[in-house]
């Protein structure tokens, strides 16, 4: 008489509801994936038994495997919540210890390190110089430090010279006297101290079909090359421009301006003055107003001058047996021999996913059938009772034999 089916029975099912209540525990963990109980027949092992006669002495625990599914993305309102939609873990750095983990609730410390709830850092590919440097991997920093200033070095201006005006030489030009010019037009330049000055372009209609343009800063001329001649042929379109270069001192301490004009987008048409594109390559220095963080990873600082600057790009690994990961709480894993090692890349990648940033992945749990295998778990456990029952009661009527 044996009550070791039994035992083993009322083992397997207290285990079962044990990973049950683990996932029903942590049905709205972010990130959490849940784990199934996996269970195998015990066979009593006889060199010289007879095949097809041994009767099995009980179940036990093969193994406790998590499932990797995906689990439902919740919009919030922080920009540093993201979640990973597919494959792929965040890499996460705690004093040099590596973790991977799917939670990726951020937020950023004192030293504008992204760290998760437990201040473990979120590591990436780093940026230098507002570039991406591939392979190069380290803690994921949001920097405050203020955007330098670029130097304008091109300006390009598109507008329609009417060529209904009449012709005004450049003999009498006085930039403070309208009569002397044809039209005139203007836009910001940024110096390398980052302060903005103010460029001015006259236009005088020199010939049929020819134009020449002053240019001035901060109203002093810098035509040291010359002024600037656009020839435009019988259907207004530009043919030739020259005297591009242009040099202009500042008096406030900052280098001298070079500036290459671009007239490309000039015409001559009978339809009246009109500007339809003034463009300039230089912007003043600039402080961090915001962050983003797009499906590749790039985390994109936005500034105050209207800029933005690539401050680093997340990375996300994958395993070629994730069920072989090893669990360290606080839905964080780390690689084993089971799970190989880490295949490190840039999401949407390789078999990596994209991401979802101002979102989280919640657990992938299904409550409802989590109770549905608790009740199932349940019953196994009081059928296992019932069997060790069984056996006492038989046990009982042999030892009352008389």
């Amino acid at each position: 008489m044996s009550f070791q089916q039994g035992l083993s029975g009322l083992n397997a099912a207290a285990k079962n509801l044990d990973v049950i209540g683990n996932n029903v525990a942590n049905s709205n963990t972010t990130g959490f994936k849940g784990s199934v109980a996996s269970f195998g027949d015990v066979f009593a092992a006889s060199l010289a038994g007879g095949g097809g006669v041994e009767i099995g002495i009980g179940t036990s625990l093969d193994s406790v495997s998590q499932q990797f599914s995906q689990g439902n993305i919740t919009v919030t309102s922080n920009p540093l919540d993201v979640a990973i939609n597919g494959k792929g873990f965040f890499r996460m750095s705690d004093a040099g210890t590596i973790t991977f983990a799917r939670n990726g609730q951020f937020s950023i410390d004192k030293g504008g390190n992204i760290v998760d709830s437990s201040g473990a850092n979120l590591t990436g590919f780093q940026a230098v110089g507002g570039a991406i440097v591939p392979g190069v991997l380290g803690n994921l920093q949001v920097s405050s430090a203020d955007l330098p200033p670029t130097v304008t070095t091109n300006v390009k201006v598109g507008a329609n010279l009417a060529s209904t005006g009449g012709v005004m030489l450049l003999g009498p030009f006085l930039a403070t006297d309208p009569t002397t010019f044809n039209f005139s037009t203007a836009t910001a330049v940024v110096d390398s101290l980052g302060q903005s000055h103010t460029a001015t372009m006259y236009f005088n209609k020199l010939a049929a079909n020819s134009w020449g343009v002053n240019f001035y800063v901060d109203g002093a001329a810098a035509n040291n090359v010359g002024v600037s001649v656009l020839t435009f042929d019988t259907a207004g379109k530009l043919t030739a421009s020259t005297n591009l270069a242009k040099t202009a001192a500042l008096a406030n301490g900052a280098a001298n301006l070079a500036i290459t004009m671009d007239y490309s987008g000039m015409t001559q048409f009978g339809s009246g003055y009109g500007v339809n594109t003034l463009d300039q390559d230089g912007f003043g220095a600039g402080q961090l107003s915001g962050y983003s963080i797009g499906a590749d990873g790039t985390v994109l600082g936005r500034y105050n001058n209207g800029q933005t600057n690539i401050l680093g790009q997340i990375a996300l690994a994958n395993f070629a047996n994730p069920q072989g990961l090893k669990p360290m709480g606080q839905s964080k894993w780390t690689e084993s021999a089971e799970s190989g090692s880490a295949l490190v890349g840039a999401p949407g990648t390789a078999s990596l996913g994209a991401l979802q940033s101002a979102a989280r992945e919640d657990s992938n749990i299904d409550l409802t059938a989590e109770l549905v295998n608790m009740i199932t778990a349940q019953r196994i456990y009081q059928a296992n009772a019932q069997s060790i029952k069984t056996q006492d009661a038989v046990l009982q009527t042999l030892v009352n034999l008389r």
